[in-house]
């Protein structure tokens, strides 16, 4: 079997300077960091100044030697962020989905959009959109609109100034004072609702995971809306807003 060349081979040799920085708590020269990565001198230090400019690397003034950067430790953090939260709400988002019977999902905040993180699906017959990396914006989507809710009016303003608000359905909000009025009322009963906006067959309950003032995300339930009755309705409000606390007070 042929092995594929990976595309992007400067990427390859980044990654081993970064993997031999990282294996100590020592500072290295650039010659000792060649040696070890199996590189020239001039190419490990073409490489070692990109990464110093985007901040992955960090070198000493004086001495001339090299270390991790300190950008690593926004990505360090961010994953292991990911990583706590979906072993944290794991637990309480399988009983939220024994509960309602529909699919579930856990989401985090990204640059303007909900990225899935967790997905446990209904064994009910349904299709829907939503797959684990995948990202939908927040303004049309019930854990969006909910993670909007905790911010204040500047902050939302200058969501709305940086994201056009396209429709992606005939039912998709796309005036600032619609997205205001529903965020409102998020903040008044503690759940946004996605009512066909962004896939017109479904149906999304979303509340946000918020402790003081770290949002840690949201979570939703969804299905399609032929099985949305009253009685539906309101067992999916109480079960949300039940589930919500739930994951507030284990991290809190």
């Amino acid at each position: 079997m042929v092995q594929k060349q990976a595309y992007g081979s400067v990427l390859l040799k980044a990654d081993d300077i970064l993997e031999f920085l990282s294996s100590d708590d020592s500072q290295h020269r650039l010659s000792e960091i060649a040696k070890h990565t199996g590189l020239t001198p001039p190419t490990a230090s073409k490489i070692l100044n990109t990464l110093l400019l985007i901040g992955y690397v960090q070198k000493d003034p004086d001495t001339k030697l090299f270390s991790l950067g300190p950008r690593l430790l926004k990505y360090a953090n961010k994953s292991l962020h990911q990583l706590s939260i979906k072993r944290i709400a794991q637990p309480f988002l399988e009983d939220l989905q024994k509960a309602t019977d529909e699919t579930v999902h856990l989401g985090i905040h990204e640059f303007g959009y909900i990225k899935y993180i967790t997905k446990i699906a209904s064994k009910k017959p349904v299709s829907l959109y939503s797959e684990i990396g995948k990202s939908i914006p927040l303004y049309c989507s019930a854990m969006g609109k909910a993670v909007l809710a905790d911010l204040d009016d500047d902050d939302i303003a200058y969501y709305i100034e940086k994201n056009e608000l396209i429709g992606k359905t005939e039912n998709t909000i796309t005036t600032p004072e619609r997205l205001f009025n529903e965020v409102n009322q998020a903040r008044k009963v503690g759940f946004a609702f996605d009512n066909g906006e962004h896939d017109l067959d479904v149906f999304c309950i979303g509340s946000s995971i918020t402790v003081g003032k770290t949002n840690y995300g949201a979570i939703s339930v969804s299905l399609p809306k032929y099985r949305l009755s009253d009685e539906v309705l309101e067992s999916l409000q109480n079960n949300i807003l039940l589930y919500r606390e739930k994951l507030i007070k284990a991290l809190s």
